[in-house]
């Protein structure tokens, strides 16, 4: 047998993200057929996939930071630099993390772990489950973390930090209903507060407790016992907490053991994948529309419900929270807002997804904002003989992109965009989604960051499993991406398509203007905090202390080599000047080269430059 974890430490933070990874991967099928409640949309599995993605991504950031810091080398933005220092003072931030200079080889410390943990999945979280999934994690963290220097806990710890999980999760729903899993967690960390022993036996308390519990979901909820499932919520938490039984024991809980179908099913040709004799596309033999209410008592979709599920992330005081939770409670229902820290995820189904979002932008500032509206593809309709048939396009484009200026912009010309932030690149997961609501038999992927070239490989490769013809041009900036989808000709055939937009992306250099964040090595020299840095195809070319500056001089660099066309995307802090200036500048001293300005809005970078 593998050794495993005594104790729950970094380490075992790691193994159990990646263990529910894995089995949330294998039951995301099956918890999808089995989502009826609070509406069918059929997506559970999937949302909980996409938010413990993102946690273990965290997760993985923190420990390569940390190898990085330990081997003598500092990350900077998204590049290992030589650090001259002997010793950092403070923390330093690790791909939107913060991680402990100077910590023992054998990894970072518990509380880095699983701050990581819950700040990725609170990004990432997806749907109400994945957004309650969030909030467990959060809760979990609250108390691991609570001091700092500690490597790690005991089983006396885990079974606390469950119960705040539990607890934390059900605060942050506003109208709790039982036979969900806020019943499955709270079950969970009740069996986990009568277990002695250590960590496995902990564990595996809280892994029984919470299987019980799921079992008897659909005597609760009047929906479920008419589909004849359980809660496919509580059904993903019982895959989360069976992973960490074999993260501390290093055997998965049996298959059988888990109960999927209550009642109504009808028996198939042999067992499903959790072991049972039953055919989860038999199980539910009713209209949806006839299976009861939503999260707070309200009819479901079918019924009259809302008619749109709105998420966001929100930046945010907690005051201003307490009112947009009140607020959004009389626009609709199924509320869940977790986090905390000024960093904020909203999940609400309204009529009026506009007034949603006004209400997030009146408590702090929105982003990420993910409208779905009930009654289009497959999301909350009444089973496959309803659903409207929407007919494949030939081909989309589909692209990440770091600011809701150019998501504006990539939308305009017909690509399905993903938004990404400074220090929070997307999972495969979402650039997965992204093609699926791309709907076409070819898609051009676009990463627009050398960082995301593997991410964006396993995603391509996913969504070639699904019958998709995936391209993927190792774009690099979101200039190169711009310039790609210049030349994006959806009439001729796929293959030269794909060159051209290849060769026009190939043939754009980049370049960036920042601010550096901390002292540190870099291509040009030392730089100091408050820096303003050049980077030219990813390498430190110039620093200075005026951003104007800066700018000019890398853009004279560049065209140094020659160029046709100087694509700027400023960014929300760069001074209202610099644009104007650089035009002139190009207008002066380049004759034949055309100018064009877009606004990136909050992109990470003060100013994007590209040159064609």
């Amino acid at each position: 047998m593998p050794q495993v974890p005594q104790r729950l430490d970094a380490s075992a933070v790691r193994a159990w993200c990646g263990l529910a990874l894995r089995a949330l991967g294998r039951a995301r099928e099956e918890i999808d057929a089995i989502n009826v409640y609070p509406v069918a949309d059929g997506d559970t599995g999937t949302n909980l996939y996409l938010t413990v993605e993102s946690a273990a991504a965290a997760v993985e950031a923190v420990f390569a930071g940390h190898a990085a810091l330990a081997g003598g080398r500092e990350v900077f933005e998204g590049q290992a630099v030589f650090d001259g220092q002997e010793a950092l003072e403070g923390r330093e931030a690790v791909a939107g993390q913060v991680v402990s200079p100077g910590r023992a080889p054998e990894g970072p410390a518990l509380a880095d772990a699983v701050h990581a943990m819950a700040h990725g999945a609170l990004i990432g979280a997806r749907g109400n489950s994945g957004t309650i999934l969030a909030q467990l994690l959060r809760g979990m963290a609250q108390v691991l973390a609570a001091d700092s220097d500690a490597t790690h806990t005991d089983g006396q710890g885990l079974g606390l930090a469950l119960r705040r999980a539990a607890d934390s999760a059900r605060q942050a729903v506003v109208h709790p209903v039982e036979g969900t899993v806020l019943t499955v967690a709270s079950a969970a960390a009740d069996a986990a507060s009568g277990a002695e022993g250590d960590c496995g036996a902990v564990a595996r308390a809280a892994y029984e407790g919470a299987r019980a519990a799921l079992a008897a979901t659909p005597g609760q909820l009047a929906v479920l016992e008419r589909a004849g499932v359980v809660d496919a919520g509580g059904r993903g938490l019982v895959a989360v907490l069976g992973a960490l039984v074999e993260t501390f024991t290093g055997e998965a809980p049996a298959a059988a053991a888990v109960p999927v179908l209550a009642v109504h099913a009808r028996v198939g040709a042999g067992p499903d994948a959790t072991g049972l004799h039953a055919r989860v596309d038999d199980a539910v033999t009713e209209p949806l529309g006839e299976l009861g209410e939503c999260a707070d008592g309200t009819p479901a979709p079918d019924e009259g419900g809302p008619a749109f599920e709105v998420i966001y992330l929100l930046e945010a005081e907690d005051a201003a929270v307490t009112r947009l939770r009140d607020r959004l409670d009389t626009l609709g229902d199924s509320l869940v807002v977790v986090g905390g820290d000024g960093l904020w995820n909203v999940h609400v189904h309204v009529d009026d997804a506009g007034a949603a979002v006004e209400a997030g932008v009146e408590a702090g500032r929105p982003y990420r904002i993910r409208i779905t509206h009930f009654g289009l593809d497959d999301a909350h309709t009444t089973g496959a003989g309803s659903r409207p048939v929407r007919e494949r396009a030939q081909r989309a484009v589909v692209a990440v992109v770091p600011g809701e200026g150019l998501a504006g912009l990539y939308t305009e010309a017909g690509a399905t965009t993903v938004l990404a932030r400074p220090g929070e690149p997307p999972a495969s997961g979402e650039l997965v989604e992204a093609v699926r609501r791309a709907h076409a038999r070819e898609v051009v992927l676009l990463p627009n960051d050398a960082e995301l070239r593997h991410t964006a490989a396993a995603a391509a490769e996913q969504a070639r499993t699904e019958g998709v013809r995936v391209a993927l041009i190792p774009t690099r900036s979101a200039v190169q991406g711009i310039a790609a989808l210049a030349v994006h000709e959806p009439g001729r055939r796929f293959d030269e398509d794909v060159v051209a937009m290849t060769s026009a992306a190939g043939a754009t250099r980049y370049a960036e203007v920042e601010v550096a964040e901390r002292q540190s090595w870099t291509m040009a020299g030392i730089c100091q905090a408050g820096d303003i840095l050049g980077l030219i195809e990813g390498d430190v070319a110039v620093i200075g202390s005026d951003v104007t500056a800066t700018a000019e001089a890398v853009l004279n660099r560049m065209l140094a080599a020659g160029g046709e066309m100087v694509t700027l995307v400023l960014g929300d802090e760069a001074p209202d000047t610099i644009a104007a200036h650089l035009e002139a500048r190009v207008r002066e001293s380049y004759l034949a080269v055309d100018t064009v300005v877009y606004r990136g809005g909050r992109q990470g970078a003060l100013l994007l430059i590209g040159v064609e």
